[in-house]
């Protein structure tokens, strides 16, 4: 009678070490894949003298200046990005304190370079309209349509076209840019010429 010869230790040790290895190859390809995946794309990059590779510089966003006053919690003067909302220069001063009035500002508004910004408390009355400027000239960026409507010659009509025109085309540029709205011509903007600003 013979004896059935048992499983051979050394093949079994093969067949595991195998196994790690695949498994381990499995692994490293997933990472490999999911780094690509997340990795973002389109990174320039620029040769520096010496032959080293370098990332290119993003173009900077212009830098804007806005003031802020009233009820926040660190009035001041801010560097802002062209294109930031007033919610970002209450952010940047560190929220409205307890008593503001954050009813009182439209958070949703472009803000301009040279702005300042008054955050009311409650139950006082803000000491400039949206978009009028301390010097009572009125910011064709971010004017509402009750302080457009105080120019001489521009009624609700013509505020609501030149809100429309800025809804569309994003920001004026110059005062001149007044000429592509409609029912505005040459004499019309030299009236106004003084008492608006961008």
């Amino acid at each position: 009678m013979s004896a059935t010869p048992g499983p051979d230790p050394r093949r079994a040790r093969v067949r595991r070490v195998a196994g790690v290895a695949l498994v381990a190859v499995l692994v490293g390809l997933g990472i490999a894949v999911f780094a690509t995946a997340v990795t973002p794309r389109g990174t320039s990059s620029v040769v520096a003298p010496g032959g080293r590779e370098t990332e290119a510089p993003v173009p900077a966003t212009a830098a804007i200046y806005v003031h802020i006053l009233g009820e926040v919690t660190r009035p001041g003067l801010y560097e802002l990005r062209d294109g930031d909302r007033a919610v970002d220069a209450v952010a940047a001063a560190g929220g409205f304190t307890e008593a503001a009035d954050a009813g009182g500002l439209n958070l949703a508004r472009f803000v301009s370079d040279g702005e300042q910004i008054i955050v009311p408390a409650v139950g006082e009355t803000s000491a400039a309209s949206p978009g009028v400027a301390s010097d009572g000239r009125v910011n064709l960026n971010t004017a509402d349509a009750a302080a457009l409507d105080t120019l001489p010659g521009v009624g609700p009509a013509t505020a609501a076209k030149i809100l429309a025109w800025r809804e569309r085309n994003g920001r004026f540029e110059s005062v001149e840019d007044l000429l592509d709205v409609g029912g505005i011509g040459e004499a019309k903007l030299e009236a106004l010429r003084d008492l608006v600003t961008v």
